[in-house]
C-alpha cells in the first residue's frame, strides 16, 4: 500500500505536503511580511522618493521570485525541468534577494522621519530579511551540504 499511495502522490498535479511543510509556510510568511512591508510604504506620504521607491522595487521583485518558487514546488515543476538545479537558484535567489532586502529597509528605517507607515514598511523589511536569511540557510543545507555528502 506504500507504493501505490506514493505513485499516486507522483501523480498528483499539486503537491498538498508542501503547503503544510516548514519551507512553504516561511515561504508564505515572507510573501505576507513583504507584502505589508510594500502596501505601508505605498500609503505613506513620502519624504524621500528614491529610498521608498527602492525599497518598494526591491520587496515586489522579491515578492515575485518568492511565489515564482512557491509555484515551481507547489506544481513539482522541477521534477520536469530538470536542466536547472532549482536548490542552487533558490539558494542564490535568497542570497542576493536578502542582501537587498536588507539595504533596502536599512535605508527605509533611515529615511523613515518617524512616519508610522514608513516604519511599519522598514519594520515588515526587515522581518522578511529575518525570515529569507533563515530559507539561505535551509537552501545551503539543501544545495551546498547535501551534494557535497553525496559525491
Amino acid at each position: 500500500t506504500t507504493a501505490s499511495s506514493t505513485a499516486g502522490s507522483d501523480g498528483e498535479l499539486m503537491d498538498g505536503a508542501y503547503f503544510r511543510s516548514c519551507a512553504g509556510m516561511l515561504k508564505v510568511a515572507q510573501m505576507i511580511s513583504l507584502l505589508i512591508g510594500f502596501i505601508s510604504v505605498n500609503s505613506s506620504p513620502w519624504v524621500d522618493y528614491s529610498a521608498f521607491s527602492y525599497f518598494q522595487i526591491v520587496t515586489m521583485c522579491d515578492l515575485v521570485m518568492i511565489l515564482f518558487f512557491y509555484i515551481i514546488h507547489i506544481f513539482r515543476i522541477y521534477r520536469k525541468l530538470t536542466c536547472v538545479s532549482w536548490p542552487l537558484a533558490e539558494f542564490l535567489h535568497y542570497l542576493i534577494g536578502t542582501i537587498l532586502l536588507l539595504i533596502a529597509s536599512i535605508v527605509a528605517a533611515s529615511r523613515s522621519y518617524n512616519l508610522s507607515g514608513l516604519v511599519a514598511g522598514a519594520t515588515f523589511g526587515f522581518l522578511a530579511t529575518i525570515l529569507c536569511v533563515l530559507s539561505i540557510w535551509s537552501s545551503y543545507k539543501v544545495s551546498c551540504i547535501t551534494q557535497s555528502t553525496s559525491k
